[in-house]
């Protein structure tokens, strides 16, 4: 074993060691869509006194937490997000109502004095004056606040039994002068003047304005800096308002822009079948690759359970949050880490092939792997592209999403380029594999290369006639889009999505009707399943919400919620603009990228072929009436990356060939050039749709659409990678003026037809 060798095998070593440390000791943080709760999205808003800025918001998120900790939720997290979001996970609250309540309301606390009573016409007489009614309806001028919230040093809920006030709330304030000079002033009014009460206002509502004593004396208040707020409380009104008290002002408002709420049952079943899906998927993909490779097949298994294993502890070491669409983006990564192997394996039986007199196994397998290198790194490198856009752009899951997929694609070229490549090269090096070249699969070129080899379609020779095809499929897909329209989801169009698990079966209509009668007739009712209702509206309240789900456990004979989104319009339309902003951004840094690999006719025909996936994946989905949403746009970029891999492979070979004979015309190149790597696209193909039907068929229904778009984008994408940007680049070539040297078309001169056998 050369050095080079060995210093591979070493890192192999430390890498799978480490990450079998990480994988023991460090769990993985499981998001509340896997592990149920309620996850509550706030911003700031600016006030005419105070600016929601950055210092701003993390003063409100102090206050946010003293009353999220109150809550009693275990291991509760708050983080700022951007310049004026906040973030709030509880995990196992089913119930967002109460803790919408606590953390959205402002609790600006504040004590006035009573100036008199005003009339229904009466308006405040200078600044700081205000006029608000009491407790009875009536209206009461009040001075300039003298206490305020950040007064208050204590707040506790109490029950009265004795003096038979019932439930009230004592509050203790940190100035006790402040409140003694207060209740001294109003103390020189005779008892029965207005000017004699307090008023104890809370978010701009007077509630509760007593009458101070007439055994306090004028000028000498109430000492001790401690009053009652007394009321018709409940035991959870008062202990709310104690909190709200407690917890102190919030510096700024804040408004709920979007809120999720996850039932348990749901989580678990999504990481059940998320977990099948992997295992089948896996299971048939090593099958395949083995029946296919067999020896090498048997060490790409062995790579893929390390790259598993990598990933896995990739994400428990960042502390990277685990989503549902991060699940099935690491399932999915499993049949992509397939590629890298699947190159390096179909360019090592080319130069199996080539090496007639003495083959070798071990010399064709190192000349495949530094064959393969660019394109695994190139076509990685797009996919990442699409892995920080998905980071950078979007929200919640989906960039979850964007991390796993990002650990993802890192992992599979380590397991590829390092540990397939330490294993393998320890195989050949045997003496009874040498002697037994069959068994290492690389010795036979395989059904699929045989029979191109054979028959050598000229599949370049008309390439007008795929753009032709591409055109019909573009603008038959892209109809939908006009005729049917996009059915946008919640994320992007704001709203509350509810889904119910009811008792009995309901029928959609009379779940409509009985809606309607509640008050709400534009509510959109589906079914899924023969006990799961999907209940979408504009945005309601949380006490909406209650009488939709009263509505519902009514008709369905009870009624378990396992999903609730609410999603603000001004987060929807933010979330719209940051989808078109991601497309493209991510079509720019391809076309960018591949400019700059490889000549700008490549580059603008990969960008074409990529537009065209992305309007007919859109255009199906419109046809369907499926939902357009986060979980969209994470399939839609993943195609995106899969697609321009597919492009990048084919780009690779025929930049590779023409460096050989830059005279050659490009449509011959290309043709070669398809033949050649056509094997690798079908083995891949195969590896990646084990994988995404395992994810269709037992991946639940909150991952069958994510499924079906990524199957139908890379069906799309592997015909317009071969047969969209191809000819596309043929014909911007035709049109070019420069020499192949520069960036234009090569001076043509007669040379024999290549063959598939040409290298």
């Amino acid at each position: 074993m050369n050095r080079p060798a060995r210093l591979r095998a070493l890192f192999a070593l430390a890498v799978i060691v480490a990450s079998v440390f990480v994988a023991v000791t460090v769990p993985v943080r499981l998001g509340l869509d896997l592990r149920g709760g309620t996850q509550i999205v706030l911003e700031t808003r600016s006030t005419e006194t105070v600016e929601a800025d950055t210092e701003a918001t993390d003063r409100t998120l102090e206050v946010l937490r003293g009353r999220v900790d109150a809550l009693g939720v275990a291991e509760p997290s708050i983080v700022r997000s951007g310049e004026n979001r906040i973030i709030v996970e509880l995990p196992g609250l089913q119930d967002p109502r109460q803790a919408a309540d606590v953390l959205g309301r402002t609790a600006q606390l504040s004590v006035h004095p009573v100036l008199g009573i005003a009339s229904a016409t009466d308006k405040p007489q200078k600044k700081g004056e205000r006029i608000l009614p009491d407790e009875a309806g009536e209206r009461l001028r009040l001075g300039d606040a003298a206490l305020t919230g950040q007064d208050v040093k204590d707040a506790e809920a109490r029950f009265d039994q004795q003096g038979g006030a019932g439930w009230h709330v004592t509050v203790d304030f940190e100035d006790d002068k402040a409140w003694a000079r207060l209740t001294g002033e109003a103390a020189c009014n005779p008892p029965g003047d207005p000017r004699r009460r307090v008023a104890i206002v809370l978010d701009n509502k007077i509630i509760s304005a007593p009458q101070v004593d007439p055994s306090v004396s004028c000028g000498a208040g109430i000492t001790g800096g401690s009053t009652q707020i007394t009321g018709s409380f409940s035991s959870e009104e008062a202990k709310e308002l104690a909190l709200l008290i407690k917890g102190g002002a919030l510096p700024v408002p804040v408004e709920t822009v979007e809120q999720r709420t996850v039932g348990p049952t749901l989580g678990a079943e999504a990481i059940k079948a998320s977990a099948w899906a992997a295992v089948v998927g896996t299971a048939l993909t090593a099958v395949f690759i083995i029946v296919v490779y067999r020896l090498m097949g048997v060490l790409a298994t062995l790579a893929l359970l390390c790259y598993g294993l990598i990933s896995y502890a990739a994400l428990a070491a960042l502390g990277a949050t685990l989503t549902l669409p991060g699940l099935a983006g690491f399932v999915l990564a499993i049949g992509m880490a397939v590629d890298a192997n699947v190159l390096v394996f179909e360019r090592a039986r080319e130069e199996y092939g080539k090496r007639n007199r003495r083959p070798s196994s071990r010399s064709a397998l190192t000349a495949g792997f530094k064959g393969a290198f660019s394109a695994i790194a190139d076509s990685n490198v797009t996919t990442l592209i699409a892995a920080v856009l998905l980071f950078l752009l979007a929200s919640g899951p989906v960039k979850g999403f964007g991390v796993t997929l990002a650990i993802g694609v890192i992992a599979s070229m380590i397991s590829a380029l390092v540990i397939t490549r330490v294993l393998a090269e320890f195989a050949v090096a045997r003496r009874w594999v040498h002697r037994r070249p069959e068994l290492t699969g690389l010795a036979s070129i395989g059904r699929v290369r045989t029979y191109l080899t054979r028959r050598n379609p000229q599949l370049m020779r008309r390439p007008l006639r795929w753009l032709a095809v591409s055109a019909v499929v573009l603008v038959l897909t892209g109809a939908g889009i006009a005729v049917r329209g996009l059915n946008f989801g919640v994320e992007f169009t704001g709203g509350r999505l509810i889904e119910y698990s009811t008792s009995n079966p309901v029928d959609p209509d009379r779940a409509r009707e009985a809606l309607a009668d509640a008050g709400f007739p534009q509510a959109v009712v589906q079914s899924s399943g023969d006990n799961q209702l999907t209940v979408r509206t504009e945005e309601l309240t949380n006490a909406e919400a209650a009488e939709v789900a009263d509505a519902i456990e009514e008709v369905g004979g009870g009624a378990e919620k396992v999903r609730d989104e609410l999603i603000g319009p001004s987060l929807g339309e933010e979330l719209r603009r940051n989808a078109l902003i991601a497309l493209g951004l991510a079509l720019a840094a391809q076309l960018l990228y591949l400019a700059v690999r490889f000549r700008w006719m490549f580059g603008a025909g990969a960008v074409a072929a990529l537009a065209h996936d992305v309007v007919i994946l859109t255009g199906i989905f419109a046809w369907l009436g499926k939902p357009i949403d986060g979980v969209f746009l994470a399939a839609l970029l993943t195609v995106i990356g899969y697609s321009v891999n597919d492009s990048v492979v084919v780009f690779d070979r025929i930049r590779e060939l023409w460096r050989k004979d830059s005279k050659a015309p490009l449509d011959q190149v290309t043709n070669l050039a398809v033949l050649q790597t056509v094997p690798r696209t079908v083995n891949t193909g195969m590896g990646v749709i084990f994988i995404l039907a395992a994810l269709a068929l037992l991946g639940g229904e909150s991952l069958t659409d994510f499924a079906l778009a990524l199957l139908i984008g890379m069906l799309v994408g592997t015909y317009s990678s071969v047969l969209t940007a191809s000819p596309l680049a043929i014909e911007l070539n035709k049109h070019a003026t420069k020499g192949p040297r520069g960036r234009g078309t090569p001076k043509r001169r007669p040379r024999t037809r290549p063959t598939n056998q040409d290298t």
